[in-house]
């Protein structure tokens, strides 16, 4: 595999609305983010990559655009766009940006202009159908969101596609005007100078011919066979790159919703010449069996171990992923993996220790370099995710829960909780804004924030900066050749790594109590090893063992 910029690069996940507010309107902008350039640079990431920013009503905070080519005033104006953009790459970093391809907004003028007539030149840019046999929706699929998958345009008499929400309908990717609206989008920015895209639910954009209803199945097993991996869905993808993408200096990202291993080739395979890298869900979704906020399964390391494995295969010495724990979608990588309490420090360095050493860009997603946690929110009026207060509204009518419990359940898995403002220091809202954040600061401010673990060289963001800038300078922890050791221990992660002649070894320890690792005869590991990373301030090892401590991560360099 070619080591590109892209591959080798640590790409860091911004939300604009929730990182840092210029003008204290309590929702972030990209003067904001001007402002932290060198808080961002100073994390050694290469790839900024920033969550919608086009302009938006805001039904699913951005990812329901009104207009690919204007930026959401909420966020600042074209001029401060090409300031950031100049800026990024005045620090020697890239920048990329959210590319919502499957769905626009009911906002958009293209939406509007189809549902005026259905002889409109717009008509065939969704994905419209008459009633079903019994006067009702379609088809039988339903929304990610919760309910149909279908709403009735009572002007016309007939159903729109939306598999997000109402105001977010699936554009008809068959229609080639369609393609070339979105292929011209990215080029605006890409003239611009943008580096690249991440694609969202970009496996969706070719719908199964005739619309069938879907099986009776999980909805995660509905989402893999019917909603993704359309029947055209790679005749776009290699149109698009052959198009837009390979004439520029850029990577396309493709968040991989859907996408199981035995397929990842087809999209991201270097003679494919479709994508660049893909963003697989599996490890974020582990804890999760057929719904983000309902059966909800413990943690288990044995079958991370055997994610990150089936993945690294899928695509060995023929493609590339990313790998993440966290971003905008999900709770917060500490309190889903780690221990946010007791030992909230150690398990935070030892998830990024395991995670930057796995084969495949690094995806960090903003605020897990200081170690933030989920939010407890008290009411339902407090949520500001769609997904939860959709999942609230449909228990409203079940009773399946109690409101309660309900509550309990989105401030566990719920999307609010990497949302929560950056903390950026011990005052007012974190120092994220003076006046109230769109979305309720995480009280925890007063003690994680940037200000004091800033000059603290035991702090989380210090131990991020370090291995950060390790994992710069030694290749093998992007591109090694893994030797899995005690595979089937439940508390322990061990491997190797092997990139010609560089060697290391990854420690890892899952579990609150001390650990040992026996190694019998193979003494060369405490005689002849140097300790590149470790998130205790020693190791106890002798010629026969390795004892790790709660949550220890240690990377020995062989």
């Amino acid at each position: 595999m070619k080591l590109t910029w892209f591959r080798k690069g640590t790409i860091y996940q911004i939300y604009p609305r929730s990182f840092n507010d210029s003008d204290n309107d309590g929702v972030g902008d990209l003067k904001g983010i001007i402002e932290k350039l060198d808080y961002i640079k100073s994390l050694y990431v290469d790839i900024i990559w920033l969550s919608p920013i086009f302009s938006s009503p805001n039904d699913d905070n951005g990812y329901d655009i009104s207009d690919y080519c204007s930026i959401m005033p909420e966020f600042g104006t074209m001029e401060d766009f090409d300031e950031l953009l100049k800026e990024t790459h005045k620090r020697g970093m890239r920048l990329i940006l959210d590319l919502v391809a499957n769905h626009c907004s009911d906002e958009h003028n293209w939406f509007e202009e189809a549902k005026k007539s259905k002889n409109s030149p717009y008509r065939d840019y969704f994905h419209w159908r008459k009633p079903g046999p019994d006067g009702g929706v379609p088809n039988n699929w339903k929304s990610f969101f919760g309910g149909s998958a279908w709403e009735l345009d009572e002007a016309s008499g007939e159903y729109y596609l939306h598999l997000f929400t109402k105001k977010q309908p699936d554009l008809n990717w068959e229609n080639p005007k369609v393609r070339e609206e979105i292929y011209n989008a990215m080029r605006f920015w890409l003239d611009k100078g943008v580096d690249g895209f991440r694609m969202d639910v970009i496996p969706l954009i070719s719908k199964p011919l005739g619309y069938p209803d879907a099986p009776d199945f999980g909805f995660r097993k509905i989402i893999e066979e019917v909603y993704a991996n359309g029947p055209t869905v790679h005749k776009y993808l290699k149109e698009m790159n052959e198009e837009v993408i390979s004439k520029y200096d850029a990577f396309s990202l493709a968040e991989g919703v859907g996408i199981d291993d035995s397929k990842a080739g087809l999209y991201v395979n270097e003679d494919r010449n479709e994508l660049d890298m893909l963003y697989h869900f599996d490890i974020l979704e582990c804890t999760i069996v057929n719904g983000k906020f309902e059966e909800v399964s413990p943690f288990n390391l044995i079958q991370m171990k055997e994610i990150f494995k089936k993945w690294r295969d899928a695509v060995h010495r023929t493609g590339w992923i990313a790998n993440a724990m966290g971003n905008h979608d999900f709770a917060r990588m500490v309190s889903r993996f780690g221990d946010d309490n007791k030992y909230h420090s150690e398990s935070a360095k030892m998830l990024i220790t395991m995670l930057s050493t796995q084969n495949g860009t690094l995806n960090i997603y903003q605020g897990d370099e200081i170690g933030m946690t989920n939010i407890s929110l008290n009411n339902i009026d407090q949520v500001r995710d769609v997904q939860s207060l959709n999942f609230y509204s449909e228990n409203q009518l079940t009773k399946r829960y109690s409101e309660d419990l309900a509550l309990q359940m989105i401030n566990k898995e719920g999307r609010d909780n990497a949302r929560t403002p950056i903390q950026w220091n011990d005052e007012i809202n974190g120092g994220f804004s003076l006046n109230e954040p769109w979305l309720k600061s995480n009280p925890n401010y007063k003690n994680i924030n940037v200000k004091n673990q800033n000059h603290d060289s035991t702090s989380i963001l210090n131990f991020y900066r370090n291995l950060l800038k390790t994992r710069r300078e030694h290749d093998v922890f992007v591109f090694g050749d893994f030797e899995e050791i005690e595979f089937d221990n439940p508390n322990l992660y061990i491997y190797k790594k092997t990139l010609g002649e560089d060697k290391i070894m990854v420690l890892l320890n899952f579990s609150s109590s001390e650990e040992s690792y026996y190694y019998g005869s193979r003494s060369s590991i405490a005689n002849g090893s140097k300790v590149l990373i470790n998130n205790y301030d020693d190791l106890l090892l002798d010629d026969k063992s390795i004892v790790l401590k709660p949550y220890q991560g240690v990377i020995l360099d062989l």
